[in-house]
């Protein structure tokens, strides 16, 4: 746990408040390394604080089943996505979010997007987003993200024009076409 908090700490400490989008030429992306696990790791938990913060478990067993669910899911995505580019998304300097996008042939599908609260509903994602449905569009593909049903950014999806076409448990499978 005092790992967790000291890692917690250190990605608090860089956060100011934003509110107004950006220059887009400040948001650039980078192939994750080993060195960003920390940070993924925290983002991770970011994403899960909702649910999790509903649980009777003492704060060690939170940050105790975060870390192995984070580590599940790396691995997951690490063997079942061998083209996948695992990238940072960096804000002038300071990693703020993480996307993780397979292209393929005929689809891009988009596996994990997260940013760090403080970046969520501010617009950035949706750029983000926007520059990968121009992607598909230009080449002809689709873009497909399986998306909780109680995820926020849903409504996001949906203006974008991804719509329903699957359910996979708590998941549903959203596809953009042009």
């Amino acid at each position: 746990m005092r790992a967790a908090a000291n890692g917690r700490r250190a990605f608090v400490q860089h956060t100011a408040h934003m509110t107004e989008l950006p220059p887009r030429d400040a948001i650039v992306y980078r192939p994750a390394a080993p060195g960003d696990v920390p940070f993924l790791r925290y983002l991770y938990g970011t994403t899960r604080e909702e649910e999790i913060r509903q649980l009777p478990w003492s704060e060690e067993q939170k940050a105790e089943f975060l870390d192995m669910q984070f580590h599940a899911q790396k691995s997951h995505y690490e063997d079942y996505y061998p083209d996948c580019a695992f990238l940072v998304i960096e804000l002038q300097g300071q990693a703020i979010g993480r996307l993780y996008i397979d292209r393929q042939p005929g689809a891009i599908e988009i596996i994990d997007i997260a940013l760090l609260p403080q970046y969520r509903g501010r617009g950035i994602g949706q750029v983000l987003l926007g520059e990968i449905l121009a992607e598909g569009k230009a080449s002809s593909r689709k873009v497909t993200i399986y998306v909780e049903h109680f995820n926020p950014a849903r409504h996001l999806y949906d203006r974008l024009g991804f719509r329903h076409v699957d359910t996979n448990g708590v998941y549903h499978l959203m596809e953009w076409r042009a």
